[in-house]
Order: C-alpha cells, then sequence, then structure tokens
C-alpha cells in the first residue's frame, strides 16, 4: 500500500470534503452564540449539551440522511435516521431518550418505506419517536432527524479534551457486513437482537462514569482516520496512527474499512493508565477495541507503517470542520 496515495485518498474523500461548509455556516451564528444561556457544548461535538441547574445535563442533536441514500432506499434512510441519532447521544455517555423529524416525500410508498423504516429502527434501539412535520407534496424524498438525551454532568465524553500524551482507542463492532446502499456502510444492527444492539451502544455510558477516556466520538461519514481528524481539530491536538493496529473484518479492503461508517464504532482518547480498563469495556460488550495511536501537541495527524510516515491533515494550515469549540471544557 502507498502511504501518500492512501493519505491522499482520504483527504479528498467525500465524507470528509463535505464537512467543510460547517465553517461557514457557524460563523453565521457567532453574533449570538453569547445568548445561548445554559450552553455547555454547541458546535462540533455530536450532541449540544445543556445545563438545566442539576446533577444532569440535556444532550441534543440532529441529522440528516445523505440524499445518494435517500435515493436508493426509503427504508434505510429511516432506519439509519434513528441509528446515527442514537450514537450522536450515546457516544457522548448518554441516553437517548426520544426523536422528532422532519420528512418530504414525493409519493406516498416512499412515505410508508421512510416510516417504516423508523418504525424498525425504534423497535432496535427502544427509542421512540415523539412528533415532527411532513411535506407529503415535494419533488424529493429527505429525512431529518432531531434527538434529545440525558447524560450525567460530569460523566460527559466530549470532542474537544483530547491532551498530548493520550493513547488514541478506536472499538468496532466487527460482526457486520457492507450495506446494500453503498460500499461505505457496515451494517452492525439491522439483523441483531434489540438487546444486544443496546448494550453495544450503551457501552459509552458506562465509560463515561467511569471516567475512562479524556475525549471521544463515534466514527461517522468520514470514516476512521476522518473522525480522528476532526476530534483533532476541536481538541487543538494532532495525532500519529498506527495503521498496523487497526482492527479490520476479514474480506474487507483495508482502504475501505478506513473510510467506512460502521453504524456502531468510536474513536476515544485516553490517559495510558486506562487503556486497558477502557479496552475491557468496549470488549465485554461486544465490540473489539485497540490501542491505534498516540495524541501530540503538532496539531497535524500522521498515518504510518513498516514502510512510511506520511501526514493526512495539517491542521495549522487546513481545516476539516473549521470549527474552534471555545466552550468551557
Amino acid at each position: 500500500m502507498d502511504l501518500e496515495q492512501l493519505a491522499e485518498s482520504i483527504r479528498n474523500f467525500e465524507g470528509v470534503t463535505r464537512k467543510k461548509p460547517i465553517a461557514d455556516i457557524v460563523s453565521i451564528f457567532e453574533t449570538v452564540r453569547s445568548e445561548y444561556g445554559g450552553t455547555i457544548v454547541d458546535f462540533g461535538d455530536d450532541a449540544a449539551v445543556i445545563d438545566i441547574d442539576s446533577d444532569d445535563v440535556i444532550l441534543f442533536a440532529a441529522d440528516a440522511i445523505w440524499g445518494k441514500i435517500v435515493n436508493k432506499s426509503p427504508w434505510w434512510t429511516g432506519y439509519t435516521s434513528v441509528v446515527v441519532n442514537v450514537n450522536d447521544i450515546s457516544a457522548m455517555g448518554g441516553r437517548p431518550l426520544a426523536m422528532v423529524n422532519v420528512m418530504s416525500s414525493s409519493d406516498l410508498e416512499s412515505t410508508n418505506e421512510l416510516m417504516r423504516g423508523i418504525r424498525d429502527g425504534i423497535k432496535k434501539f427502544g427509542v421512540p419517536m415523539v412528533g415532527g412535520h411532513m411535506h407529503p407534496d415535494t419533488p424529493y424524498n429527505s429525512l431529518a432527524v432531531a434527538i434529545i438525551g440525558i447524560a450525567k454532568k460530569d460523566c460527559i465524553i466530549r470532542s474537544d479534551s483530547a491532551n498530548p500524551g493520550d493513547v488514541v482507542i478506536v472499538a468496532y463492532d466487527m460482526d457486520g457486513r457492507v450495506g446494500k446502499n453503498s460500499i461505505y456502510s457496515w451494517d452492525t444492527t439491522s439483523f441483531k437482537e434489540s438487546d444486544v444492539v443496546r448494550e453495544r451502544f450503551m457501552v459509552m455510558q458506562e465509560i463515561g462514569e467511569k471516567k475512562l477516556v479524556t475525549a471521544g466520538k463515534d466514527i461517522s461519514n468520514p470514516g476512521t482516520i476522518g473522525t480522528l481528524g476532526m476530534l483533532c481539530e476541536t481538541s487543538k491536538v494532532g495525532a500519529s496512527v498506527d495503521l498496523r493496529k487497526i482492527p479490520r473484518p476479514e474480506g474487507i479492503d483495508f482502504e475501505q474499512w478506513l473510510k467506512i461508517y460502521p453504524a456502531t464504532g468510536y474513536i476515544v482518547t485516553a490517559k495510558e493508565e486506562n487503556a486497558d480498563e477502557c479496552i475491557d469495556v468496549f470488549e465485554r460488550s461486544g465490540l473489539k477495541a485497540a490501542v491505534i495511536g498516540q495524541v501530540d501537541d503538532t496539531r497535524k495527524l500522521d498515518i504510518y507503517d513498516d514502510s512510511a510516515r506520511v501526514n493526512v491533515f495539517d491542521l495549522n494550515t487546513g481545516v476539516i470542520t473549521g470549527i474552534d469549540m471555545d466552550t468551557e471544557k
């Protein structure tokens, strides 16, 4: 494998480059961010964190499904809308409470399939859909879902709190299959019993309560390296990743695996003394976990193996999302 070509491929991967417009959108709100009152975390993390003057906080997130997926499979769109939103809450150590949706549809068949997918996601994850809004007469199909959750204030797992010297840990549910609608989708939930799925997505709550990690994110559309890049960007740090240590399923191309959205997959940073216990918690829940690298102060993300070491993201001169999280840690 040519690491220079791999780095360039990850850097230019659509799952990564689609994040760049976020900075321009966030900048529009800069003059009113001080009006948010009890917001502890806003833009740049998997979910916003809202202070409610108690030991608990509210987590608030939203996701829309990529148009390419919507057009290929309305059912999978509905189902995935539950998966990605539940992951945003669980990744921060929270418990999902409820969802609402905004749907646009051009025909009754698509509407029904979207709703069936959502229904099946609700059955799988046990998180209710409590309302929403529907446009039944648009020339296109689209779906966006918002979710609220709850977490202990002192157990939140943020993405802007990694420190130089921390180790980087990945955790994946390896029991999956490439999705029907994208080679960069890894389905780990649709064919499993609900109790297994729920145990695995709630593992981050245990990790948060035990304070085993310094930062974390669920691995999303930018893939493993791209998601770590976003974590480094908001934490204002760099990292080095040993590609040889990244677990992957048999029969999956390695570059494809690095770009895949694994459905149940997390990347976290931890103090070295907590790494073994963190990995143990992940693996007791059924995930495969490993230390794959270390955080440093360079604001560069490098990958290496036996043959070479190359830079993927230089966050001193470039951006992934461009979000600078200045909220209090």
